[in-house]
C-alpha cells in the first residue's frame, strides 16, 4: 500500500509533538487504515490492513505498529492515539454491525498503554475534517462559501452517511446525524416509477436503498423494468465501469438518476441546516465518477427547490478528493482533547 502524506494544515514545517507520534486510525468492515501523525499536519506511516486477517481490533494494531515501516521510524511508546470506526459510539463497548469485532474501549486503552484513546464514529471523524481539506476538494457547481456558517457532509457508499459541522467559538461541532435514512423523496415522474418499483421490495424506501451501492443496483433494474428492458446481473461496479465507459445507455441512465437523486438530498440538508459554508459530497461512489458527475444533473437538481432557487445558487458543492480524509478529522480531535 503506499504511503501517502496528508497535510490538513499549511504550516511548512511545524515542530514534532513533544510527546511523541500520535496514532490515526479509520476502521471499516472490510479494512483497518492505520497511520502516524508526527507533528501538526504531518501524516504518514500509512498502512492498510484487511480486518478479516485479524481476530481482534487490538491485533490488527499491534500488527501496524510491529510492521517494518513503523519499527523503522524508531516509534517507541505511543503515548495518544484516535480512531474513526464504522459504527455508532454510544458507550464504552463497541460492537462493530458489518465485522465481528468488538472491544471496550477502556480495556483496549489499557492493553496498547495509551495515554488517551478517542473512539468517534466515522463519520463524525470525516465532518470534522472538513475545514482542514485545503486542496483536497473539488468544487461542482457555482457558489461561494460563507466564512462561520455550517457546513453539510453527505457520503455515498455500502450506505448513505449525513453529518453537519456547527461553528462553536474556535471549533466545531459535528451532529451525530442518522440522516441517511430519511423517506426518499421523488422529483420526477421516473423517480415515481423507481420508488414504485422499490416498494415491492421494501416497505420503507430511504434515501440510503437509492444512494448506496446497493442502491445503484435496485436503480439499474427498476429503469429496466420501467423501460421494458432486461436487466442484466450486474453489480454497482459495473454498472459505473459500463456507464463511465459509455458501452450501456442503461448504465448511464442509473448513473444519472443516482446522481440526480444526490443533488435533492444534498439541497434538503442544505437548506435543513442552513449550510452556507457548503455542501460536502464523501464516500466511495463519487469520488470514482470523476467528470461524469461534474457534468450530471447533480448541481442543478441540488438548487431546484422553486422559491429557494436563488439561496441554493449560492451554497457551494464539493466532492473530497482527499485519500485518506478521516485521518485529518481524528487529527483534529485529538488535538482538541489534548488542547483541553
Amino acid at each position: 500500500m503506499t504511503d501517502h502524506a496528508t497535510a490538513p494544515h499549511p504550516a511548512a514545517s511545524p515542530s514534532p509533538y513533544v510527546d511523541g507520534p500520535r496514532l490515526l486510525a479509520d476502521i471499516g468492515g472490510t479494512n483497518a487504515r492505520f497511520a502516524l501523525e508526527t507533528a501538526p499536519g504531518q501524516v504518514g506511516r500509512i498502512d492498510v490492513l484487511p480486518c478479516a486477517n485479524y481476530p481482534t481490533l487490538a491485533d490488527a494494531l499491534r500488527a501496524y505498529l510491529g510492521s517494518p515501516k513503523v519499527v523503522a521510524a524508531g516509534v517507541d511508546g505511543l503515548r495518544h492515539a484516535a480512531l474513526a470506526i464504522a459504527n455508532p459510539i454510544t458507550g464504552d463497548l463497541v460492537r462493530m454491525t458489518n465485522h465481528h469485532w468488538e472491544f471496550s474501549i477502556a480495556a483496549l486503552r489499557l492493553e496498547c498503554g495509551f495515554d488517551t484513546l478517542e473512539v468517534v464514529n466515522d463519520f463524525t471523524a470525516l465532518a470534522r475534517a472538513l475545514p482542514h481539506l485545503a486542496d483536497k476538494k473539488q468544487q461542482v457547481g457555482g457558489g461561494v462559501a460563507r466564512a462561520g456558517t455550517p457546513l453539510g457532509l453527505v457520503g455515498a457508499g455500502t450506505g448513505l452517511g449525513v453529518s453537519g459541522l456547527i461553528p462553536a467559538g474556535d471549533s466545531w461541532t459535528a451532529l451525530l446525524s442518522e440522516g441517511g435514512h430519511v423517506t426518499f423523496s421523488p422529483a420526477s415522474e421516473t423517480e415515481v416509477a423507481i420508488l414504485q418499483f422499490a416498494w415491492r421490495q421494501y416497505e420503507h424506501v430511504s434515501a440510503e436503498r437509492l444512494l448506496s451501492g446497493d442502491g445503484i443496483e435496485l436503480i439499474y433494474r427498476a429503469l429496466a423494468h420501467h423501460t421494458g428492458q432486461e436487466a442484466q446481473e450486474l453489480d454497482a461496479p459495473e454498472i459505473s465501469r459500463r456507464a463511465l465507459a459509455g458501452e450501456c445507455a442503461l448504465c448511464d441512465q442509473a448513473i444519472e438518476a443516482f446522481c440526480g437523486m444526490l443533488g435533492t438530498v444534498a439541497g434538503n440538508l442544505a437548506v435543513t441546516l442552513g449550510a452556507q459554508g457548503g455542501i460536502y459530497i464523501g464516500g466511495g461512489i463519487v469520488p470514482r465518477l470523476g467528470e461524469r458527475f461534474a457534468r450530471s444533473c447533480f448541481r442543478s437538481r441540488f438548487e431546484q427547490k422553486g422559491r429557494f432557487v436563488q439561496y441554493l445558487s449560492q451554497v457551494p458543492t464539493f466532492v473530497i478528493t482527499a485519500d485518506y480524509p478521516a485521518f485529518l478529522g481524528v487529527s483534529a480531535i485529538l488535538s482538541e482533547k489534548l488542547g483541553r
